[in-house]
């Protein structure tokens, strides 16, 4: 006589077969599943950079003297700033208004004068404020350069008496790649998740395969998890497959630990997973079904993840909102593991946050899954 667990495992492995058939018959979903995530992780991934590199500032040099190029030299010597000519800041500023250049450093006619009667000699920096981010980048890298020409030129005698060494940890080099990875990954994965189930399982309501169910003595559960646990492997080789783009093509180091890594994704994925399924039950239409998944994935995965925004800068009410959005936890346990290292201890809350998520969620979308048509 078959056990009520085994019964219970062999309905759920039968309903799990049954979707793996639907999924090979259907290759749209292998392509959201693998093929949009590769795509869209390549264009963030090189599109989205805060780096500084090869921004374009106009020169107006007014006193054309050595004092006047060295400094030049000073400010294009990294690479990251390139020459715009220029003649004064008349030009400068029509420059900039007419975007032919990001910032535009303004040298005064007897700067290398005043250099040599020890006397200050002030430059002006002009720069386009309309992209905040860049701006303050700028100005920060201007300054500091400027600063440090001044410094090399007055010598070691007027150095202050304090300094101050900085050692930058886990991504010295300031690259964003290291820093937009992890949260692009948990983007697409919440994307992809979602919109998986939700259009499926919406589909079926529409072609009226659900009655086929409902006439057999499958139970809510073994229905839900039967047709969670493809998607689930699916899932998961989504994310190893953004994982491996990730350090192959954008040099992400994993300097903690792999398994943990997977964990995080299987618990966040259980979660986006239940949270589509939950939507195809209400919404019981491919339309409706795609429309509630984007705007419960696409944007709270963006906005209120900490992916572009740190969570600490965003008002209180937003920042109680992220309390309950899984991508928050995930975007913070794949840049804690992936660039600063450790193990299960560091990202044990954000486990724990996705696990009660994925268990609310399945509960609420089993409990909606009527075994009635109307």
């Amino acid at each position: 006589m078959i056990s009520r667990p085994e019964r219970f495992l062999r309905r759920v492995g039968a309903m799990a077969a049954k979707e793996v058939l639907h999924i090979q018959r259907d290759p749209r979903t292998l392509y959201m599943a693998l093929g949009m995530p590769v795509i869209m992780l390549m264009l963030l991934g090189f599109g989205l950079s805060f780096d500084i590199e090869r921004i374009p500032l106009l020169l107006a040099d007014g006193d054309r003297s050595a004092a006047s190029r060295e400094l030049a030299r000073s400010l294009l010597g990294s690479h990251e700033l390139a020459a715009v000519d220029g003649s004064d800041a008349s030009a400068a500023e029509t420059a900039l208004r007419r975007g032919q250049a990001m910032a535009a450093l303004v040298i005064p006619a007897g700067f290398e004068r005043e250099l040599l009667a020890g006397r200050d000699s002030p430059v002006q920096l002009l720069v386009d404020g309309s992209d905040g981010n860049m701006a303050r980048q700028i100005m920060g890298k201007v300054d500091a350069i400027v600063r440090a020409a001044s410094q090399r030129r007055a010598g070691f005698a007027a150095s202050p008496p304090l300094g101050v060494k900085v050692y930058t940890l886990w991504n010295p080099a300031g690259r964003s790649a290291l820093f937009m990875v992890p949260g692009v990954a948990a983007y697409l994965l919440a994307i992809a998740a979602v919109l998986l189930t939700a259009l499926t399982i919406a589909a079926e309501w529409e072609r009226g395969s659900m009655e086929q169910l409902f006439a057999s003595p499958v139970g809510r559960l073994e229905i839900v998890l039967g047709k969670l646990l493809p998607y689930l492997a699916l899932g998961m080789l989504q994310l190893l497959l953004v994982i491996t783009l990730g350090t192959t093509v954008f040099d992400v180091p994993i300097r903690g630990s792999l398994p943990v890594i997977f964990l995080a994704g299987l618990f966040f994925l259980a979660a986006m997973l239940g949270q589509g399924l939950f939507i195809s039950v209400i919404a019981r239409n491919q339309l409706v079904a795609t429309q509630a998944g984007a705007l419960s994935s696409l944007l709270p995965s963006l906005i209120l993840s900490g992916m572009l925004v740190p969570i600490e800068n965003m008002p209180r009410i937003l920042q109680a909102l992220t309390i309950v959005v899984p991508a928050r936890y995930l975007v913070h346990a794949l840049r804690t593991l992936m660039l600063k290292g450790g193990g299960l201890s560091v990202v044990a809350l954000d486990l724990c946050a996705m696990l009660a998520f994925t268990v609310a969620i399945l509960a609420l979308a089993t409990l909606r899954f009527k075994r009635r048509l109307a």
